[in-house]
């Protein structure tokens, strides 16, 4: 073979050889693999941090991806699914918290379905305090008794548009104040009342563990504000299911229910870190995470 052939050769065989290898570093396989990360986006809100380390946990510990976790407010969360700079998320409030949401965003992102049933929005009193509908804020001895205030969570939260709708529909924008706090802020301050049994005005949201420590309860909402109870969906980044499908089919399989995010939110609560309480669930019910891979 000729000089010039043989250098031919070399060069081709070296170009293939390094095709190979970055097909592998690229393809759909193994640990390292630059394809197997996906970002996951969650608002503070305990029930979130709760199920999207659960989900981290899943697809980490069982489908060998690397997650990047995206804490963020509600209207980013959404915004960055919509936008792909975030691929997923497990904290879709719907129909009613987050549809000023969805509909900025329509067509824009995929809706998997509901991952969990049975959720509930409103205002929210310890059970020793005298009063059992919002249309009774309008009496000036429950008011006085809270300085005519509702201790919210972060500002821009679907919970907290929609109390503020409440305010309106029920007479109370003159006189009573939502107090724009954050998720833990709020549990601070009912732990805190409770504890001295004061009275106190919150937003509150089931499934959320403040309802398995303390003997809570809504107050009833006659003009339906906050509509009926809702469902967490999964939303997808349009073409995951196309650029990560391993992922994507857990992400649409997953479904739990409001006790098996108590446990979680609990085990949080008593000290366990979201890391390793979210582990504890999955090492726990290996049969349900089994059925979310099939």
């Amino acid at each position: 073979m000729k000089k010039g052939s043989i250098i031919a050769a070399v060069v081709l065989v070296a170009a293939l050889l390094a095709g190979c290898s970055a097909n592998g570093n690229n393809g759909s396989t193994g640990g390292k693999d630059a394809k197997k990360e996906i970002k996951l986006a969650y608002v503070a809100w305990d029930s979130e941090i709760a199920s999207t380390h659960v989900v981290k946990e899943v697809l980490e510990s069982r489908l060998g991806y690397t997650v990047d976790m995206l804490q963020v407010d509600a209207g980013p969360m959404w915004s960055g699914i919509a936008d792909g700079s975030a691929d997923a998320m497990v904290a879709a409030w719907l129909p009613t918290t987050h549809e000023s949401y969805l509909k900025e965003n329509e067509g824009k992102l995929e809706d998997l379905g509901p991952n969990l049933e049975g959720t509930k929005l409103g205002l929210v009193v310890p059970a020793y305090m005298d009063v059992n509908s919002i249309e009774q804020l309008t009496d000036p001895a429950v008011g006085e008794g809270v300085d005519f205030t509702i201790t919210g969570i972060e500002p821009g939260a679907g919970l907290m548009m929609k109390t503020e709708s409440v305010l309106d529909e029920y007479g109370l924008k003159d006189k009573w104040t939502l107090l724009e706090s954050s998720s833990a802020a709020m549990t601070q301050a009912l732990e805190s009342a409770y504890k001295s049994q004061e009275p106190i005005v919150l937003t509150g949201w089931t499934p959320h563990w403040m309802f398995a420590k303390m003997d809570l309860k809504y107050l009833e909402d006659p003009k339906g504000v906050y509509g009926q109870d809702e469902q967490i969906h999964t939303v997808a980044r349009n073409g995951l299911k196309d650029a990560q499908p391993e992922a994507y089919a857990f992400l649409d399989k997953f479904n739990w229910t409001p006790d098996d995010m108590a446990a979680v939110m609990i085990d949080i609560v008593e000290g366990a870190s979201p890391e390793e309480a979210a582990k504890a669930w999955v090492e726990a019910n290996a049969d349900k995470v089994d059925a979310w891979l099939e």
